[in-house]
């Protein structure tokens, strides 16, 4: 088959490389009709993730046709149109059973952590790809819901989702700041109201994401490289400053005005994949006693996001602005990787579909 192979720092490849085979009686191979590229594959192309190996298959997200199962697997049939989830799930662990995917204590590829795929085992911007604890780990799609939207359930949805709403604590009424209008941001943003938020403000310095942030369920935009922007978002709070800061970018400069612009007694969700350290300055945080969160997603609400998206409550499809067939992986990633020139949020890899342009 062929796959993306990351070859160290940098360097990618479309190559041939050998079939995925059964391993376990957990396992299923799933034909990769639909993938997609995340904003942590570029961290790892940058070299932020050295457990990642040269050699590795990358990808974490999918949607796919189960062509073989294991001896075990009672969930599923071959043929079964499914979502890959990013998390790996063995269902048995103590992590497991409290909803803790992210630290499942499965073995596969390393006892204690969630996300393997593309990272300690082969991932999924393949032909194919070799699902562990496929009963726990894949989930059935509906007819009426297309490979655009389902490979938005494999990670980011339930990430923006998890770690930005829900672990923010958003209740009704809150005012909530979404910092980085990117695929993650937009999810946070298109989830915030499912748990009541009165005002959500997307914050960028990209006028082209602020803008889609709208149709995504954002109140407000402000552009954060514009004079006076903190006063903007302050001035939507009565100068109390927000209840909820959602920091989706992953630097320093962003955890930074998340921080900022919190109100006394709010929460901070970090969402963003950091790269680097935060200093956080504790001798003035500490008094303002405030909530901050990160973490990586348990995708365990993916069900629950899945019957959402099927009744057009999550505007799903928005996310995917441009398609390659996988024969244009290194196409696709160029594209992705230059999201202010190319306007792309999300861009789409299949089987069939070739347009190569935002649609």
């Amino acid at each position: 088959m062929k796959a993306l192979v990351y070859n160290g720092p940098g360097h990618i490849s479309w190559d041939e490389v050998p079939d995925p085979v059964i391993r376990h009686t957990t396992d299923a191979i799933v034909r990769v009709d639909t993938t997609t590229i995340c904003g942590t594959d570029l961290h790892i192309l940058k070299g932020d993730v050295p457990a990642v190996q040269k050699g590795r298959i990358l990808g974490h997200e999918g949607v796919g046709t189960i062509i073989e199962l294991g001896s075990s697997v009672s969930n599923f049939a071959v043929g079964d149109r499914v979502i890959i989830s990013c998390i790996k799930s063995c269902g048995h662990c103590t992590n497991c059973r409290t909803g803790l995917y992210s630290h499942c204590l499965g073995d596969e590829g390393e006892s204690g952590i969630g996300w393997i795929f593309g990272h300690l085992i082969d991932g999924t911007q393949a032909e194919y790809v070799r699902v562990p604890y496929a009963d726990n780990s894949l989930y059935k799609l509906t007819a009426n819901v297309s490979d655009d939207q389902g490979v938005m359930l494999s990670d980011i949805l339930p990430t923006g989702f998890e770690i930005g709403v829900q672990a923010g604590h958003v209740t009704p009424g809150d005012v909530v700041a979404v910092i980085g209008a990117g695929p993650v941001g937009l999810a946070s943003i298109a989830t915030a109201g499912l748990y009541g938020a009165a005002t959500i403000i997307a914050i960028d310095l990209d006028e082209n994401r602020l803008n889609q942030a709208r149709d995504f369920g954002a109140t407000n935009i402000v552009v954060s490289g514009s004079p006076g922007w903190e006063a903007e978002v302050l001035a939507l709070t009565d100068g109390a400053g927000v209840d909820v800061s959602i920091e989706a970018v992953g630097i320093p400069r962003t955890l930074t005005m998340a921080l900022k612009l919190v109100r006394p007694g709010g929460r901070v969700a970090n969402v963003g994949v950091h790269g680097q350290d935060v200093t956080l300055e504790m001798a003035e945080l500490w008094i303002r006693n405030i909530t901050i969160s990160m973490g990586l997603v348990n995708a365990n609400t993916t069900p629950m996001l899945l019957r959402l998206v099927a009744q057009g409550k999550i505007p799903a499809d928005k996310l995917a602005t441009h398609h390659f067939t996988f024969d244009q992986f290194l196409d696709a990633y160029d594209t992705f990787s230059r999201a202010s020139e190319t306007k792309a949020l999300k861009v789409i890899l299949s089987r069939t579909t070739n347009t190569g342009t935002a649609i």
